[in-house]
């Protein structure tokens, strides 16, 4: 059994473990000339350098500030094609609905990785995930639902399973949109055929809906809920993204890990997050890219929610492909203090995935750390236009 000790630690910033909710998102631990025993990828000390205990190996970090890895709770890194001509065409006003006439939108998205084999995903998805990786993030969720069609969704699926032995990912099951036809046999075959295909196979282990009234509704939302859990997949739900139509509700009622997205959340939403242990999660780089109101991230923590923070990867409405930044633009425009969001991209962010065991510097916990460039942490959330990241640690390697 091997024992490292990390030093050269001039402040190990932390939140406690578990989610946190309301004011005690703000609440960090801070060790000042801190040391970190490492021991079989766990966390077995953390305290004053002068306290350490004896260890078989040192590694001196050099005099910088030390965090939690950071948690992407929401990404969709996996899909081909671009959305290069979208882009253009809103700068200059053109409607979404306009774009979808013309083959673009997120249709344009799902007609290219329906067509693209498991090996030419995996190699479009690999530098996304190393840019988060650098950024950051040390577990990350990924999410299908650019197949439509449930062989191309069983690929993407297959996608980040064969991606999941590089780096730390959770796989969710995203049913994305309705096909233009056949909308009810489409939800039947969801509940009958694609959930328990996806749990037999063991390439979930959560189930996402977008529950929009362009997307499904909440009545079809509730149908896929209950197919999931029957089959003892996790639920979660985008929702709340243009219009709250009661998919937060719903959610809240039936355990869900997590509701993303947000913006369009009012009062009756922000309590039923606020009541509940559904992890409310904020994509602020929608906000950045679409120029979306900006989800009530000061209202939802004033109010008593657990809130994370995520990324949004994707090549439509939020092409960030840095967690750390996620979590600066999350105090910029949804309002979070920088201690708020790094409890948000950390131990929240975790339990959006129903991960207990990671997000805090504190012993049993995963040895999954950040090494900054500088000797001051508030340089995470600082930082625009660089990677304050110097050094990712999964499982106390380097990687």
């Amino acid at each position: 059994m091997t024992d490292t000790l990390f030093t050269g630690i001039t402040e190990l910033v932390t939140p406690a473990p578990g989610p946190q909710r309301g004011a005690a998102m703000r609440d960090l631990t801070v060790i000042d000339r801190a040391a970190l025993l490492v021991r079989d990828g766990l966390i077995a000390w953390v305290g004053p350098d002068a306290e350490a205990p004896p260890a078989t190996e040192k590694h001196d970090l050099g005099g910088v500030a030390v965090v939690p890895g950071l948690v992407d709770p929401h990404t969709h890194a996996v899909w081909a094609g671009d959305r290069l001509d979208d882009f253009e065409a809103r700068a200059v006003g053109v409607p979404y609905e306009t774009m979808l006439a013309a083959g673009g939108g997120i249709r344009s998205s799902i007609a290219a990785t329906a067509a693209a084999t498991v090996e030419e995903l995996v190699a479009l998805a690999r530098p996304r995930l190393t840019a988060l990786q650098l950024s950051g993030a040390t577990s990350t969720e990924v999410k299908s639902g650019y197949g439509l069609d449930f062989d191309a969704e069983l690929r993407m699926l297959r996608t980040i399973q064969s991606l999941g032995r590089e780096f730390a990912l959770t796989s969710t099951l995203l049913i994305h949109v309705p096909p233009t036809e056949g909308r009810d046999a489409y939800v039947r075959g969801v509940c009958l055929t694609l959930i328990p295909e996806a749990a037999a196979r063991g390439l979930a282990t959560a189930v996402d809906v977008f529950c929009e009234a362009e997307a499904f509704s909440v009545e079809e939302t509730r149908q896929i809920f209950e197919a999931a859990q029957a089959h003892g997949l996790k639920i979660k739900l985008h929702a709340d993204q243009f219009r709250a139509i009661g998919g937060t509700e719903l959610a809240c009622r039936m355990g869900a890990l997590s509701v993303d997205h947000l913006e369009a959340s009012g009062g009756p939403q922000i309590a039923a997050l606020a009541a509940s242990g559904t992890v409310a999660t904020i994509l602020p780089g929608v906000t950045l890219h679409l120029g979306l109101p900006a989800a009530p991230g000061r209202a939802l923590i004033d109010a008593g929610a657990v809130v994370a923070v995520g990324t949004d990867l994707n090549p439509g409405s939020s092409p960030l492909f840095s967690t750390a930044l996620a979590l600066a633009l999350a105090v910029r425009l949804n309002g979070l203090t920088p201690a708020e969001a790094l409890t948000a991209a950390t131990v929240n962010a975790a339990a959006a995935l129903g991960l207990t065991d990671r997000g805090s510097l504190s012993v049993g916990q995963r040895a999954d750390f950040l090494a900054l460039r500088g000797p001051d942490w508030r340089e995470l959330p600082y930082a625009l236009g660089t990677n304050p990241v110097r050094d990712v640690f999964v499982g106390g390697v380097k990687r």
